[in-house]
């Protein structure tokens, strides 16, 4: 069926929509700059609940007889960082829900603010001593834990391969941050106990795994400035102590008591690691800010110089007659694309020709380096999907599960994202 163009209504052109396409990467990279806030504020918030639940389980361990004082200031500094959070959020609020960019990551946010809410419940029973240590520690890190989902779905939504990178790094190294952390809170519980049952040695070696796995990622994508804070925490003697005592408790055996004192050493060294391990991430959020802003006024000049080049084009007086413009979409197996330039003229035409190919090919190979931290994040969703279906299909808990997947993966061959996607590609039958 004909249609005939509204008088008066000029349609859209190809010009029109090259510079739509430059906006949106530019509106993109402007939310990473205000997200880039929010990030630090999650990775300060984080920080600030692992110390308080590592004096918290110390204060529940010792019978309310140590770290009073300390588990005090720790609850002050969280509330601060707490509002600081908050009012980051409230920032890219409008954001986030005006033109929401995946469903995901507000709905992480939404189970992050619910935890959040109940936190000032879980301090009256901690100092109230109505809750045991372990059962503190979980309820801490379920917090932790959501709070950095936020920044592993803000990943997700990342189109700029140079960021994508960095906040893959960043929430891999936030992961392993918190292993180290609930590795102190079990070293600690068997150090002051005198001993390491099995259950502990077992919950130490699934820990110590689980963080080199998330190292190993971080490594793969972090900037050259962290990385060198990185080798230097490795390089440290702290690291050759931590792995005696590590050793030391693990092999000594029920019959052979620990001394109790060998807890606070132990709590001491593991929290100086996370204090270097915090400044290495406060390095990767520095680079993410900076490449942002980089990226920012690398897209609003390239914006400006397409929009003067489109604009000096359309002033040239366009020939009568259309001309046909071929298209390559750069793939052998598709036919080339052909459209008609309304009567633009020759040189017009294939000047917007070459622009629209030179963003075409520029978009396709941002696609193609997004590719490994795409899929970075995938194998670790595959692996927690893995997870759950093993819990929930042989009745076992978190860590039997990833024991579980491990073994596999060593009997089979294979890689660990490998059996867990054959795992969750079985779900119907675990079902």
């Amino acid at each position: 069926m004909n249609t005939k163009r509204a008088a008066g209504h000029k349609p859209p052109t190809a010009g029109d929509y090259l510079i739509a396409s430059k906006n949106c990467e530019l509106v993109n990279l402007q939310y990473f700059l205000q997200m880039g806030k929010l990030v630090q504020c999650i990775s300060n918030l984080v920080h600030a609940l692992q110390c308080e639940r590592g004096a918290s389980n110390v204060f529940l361990g010792s019978a309310g007889g140590k770290f009073t004082r300390e588990r005090q200031a720790m609850v002050a500094a969280s509330d601060r960082l707490c509002g600081e959070f908050d009012q980051a959020l409230a920032e890219i609020h409008r954001e986030l829900t005006a033109h929401p960019v995946s469903s995901r990551l507000l709905n992480q946010l939404a189970t992050a603010l619910h935890g959040l809410e109940g936190l000032p419940e879980l301090r009256r029973c901690v100092a109230a001593r109505k809750v045991t240590a372990a059962s503190a520690t979980e309820d801490y890190s379920c917090l932790v834990h959501n709070l950095i989902a936020v920044v592993f779905e803000a990943a997700d939504t990342a189109v700029d391969p140079t960021i994508a990178g960095l906040l893959v790094a960043m929430v891999h190294l936030m992961n392993g941050k918190e292993l180290c952390g609930q590795e102190r809170a079990v070293g600690s519980a068997g150090f002051s106990s005198g001993q390491f049952d099995r259950a502990l040695c077992q919950r130490m070696a699934h820990l110590n795994e689980a963080q080199e796995r998330c190292f190993e990622v971080f490594i793969s994508f972090a900037d050259e400035d962290s990385l060198a804070l990185w080798q230097a925490l490795r390089g440290h003697g702290r690291e050759a102590e931590i792995e005696k005592l590590r050793q030391l408790g693990t092999s000594v055996g029920r019959h052979k008591p620990l001394d109790p004192s060998l807890a606070d050493r132990w709590f001491g060294l593991m929290s100086e690691r996370m204090d270097e391990l915090k400044k290495v991430e406060d390095s990767v959020e520095g680079c993410f800010h900076a490449r942002c802003i980089e990226r920012f006024a690398d897209a609003r000049n390239s914006l400006a110089h397409q929009e003067t080049l489109i604009a000096s084009l359309g002033a040239r007086e366009p020939l009568s007659q259309p001309m046909l413009v071929l298209c390559d979409s750069g793939n052998e197996n598709r036919a080339v694309e052909t459209w008609a330039s309304d009567g633009a003229g020759e040189q017009f035409g294939r000047s917007i020709f070459d622009l629209v190919q030179e963003q075409a090919l520029r978009l396709q190979q941002m696609t193609d380096e997004l590719q490994s931290a795409r899929e970075a994040l995938e194998d670790r969703k595959t692996q927690e999907k893995a997870v759950l279906l093993l819990m929930g299909h042989r009745r076992i808990s978190n860590d039997e599960a990833h024991r579980a997947l491990r073994k596999l993966a060593m009997d089979q061959g294979r890689k660990l994202p490998e059996v867990a996607r054959a795992v969750v590609s079985m779900a119907d039958v675990l079902k």
